[in-house]
């Protein structure tokens, strides 16, 4: 379950008028972190043939971010794999202090570029993600 990993800095745009990183940011990042994970994993060809999109987002906020913090965001692949055309993805920003400041989960859905149509996740796009650890 080692997944993929970088550190984010939360920017003067982040914030909103509580003096922390906005709910929308959060989302935002989630999505960064599963489309960076897929660039650096995901085989040239299947990069080119296929596209992620977000079915449902399930996000527990638990702690907050202000101006400057940093935070270590990580995200996996579900370990059982893929349901058919979709795939769920985790990931947890843990802040400086070791305390997971936002946990989600997100189910993903694969389209063929070529026909715009859902399509059962190929096992050797699967493969790529379930063999991290």
């Amino acid at each position: 379950m080692s997944g993929f990993e970088k550190h984010i800095t939360a920017g003067p745009d982040d914030i909103d008028e509580l003096g922390h990183v906005n709910n929308a940011v959060w989302v935002r990042w989630i999505q960064d972190m599963a489309v960076s994970h897929w660039a650096s994993r995901a085989d040239a060809a299947h990069a080119d043939a296929y596209i992620w999109v977000v079915v449902r987002h399930e996000i527990d906020y638990l702690g907050n971010v202000g101006p400057g913090e940093s935070v270590l965001a990580r995200t996996w692949v579900d370990p059982e794999g893929p349901r058919g055309a979709r795939f769920d993805r985790h990931v947890e920003f843990t802040g400086e202090d070791g305390k997971v400041r936002v946990r989600a989960r997100s189910t993903w859905a694969i389209i063929d570029r070529a026909s715009g149509r859902i399509l059962r996740v190929p096992k050797e796009v699967s493969a790529r993600f379930l063999d991290e650890g």
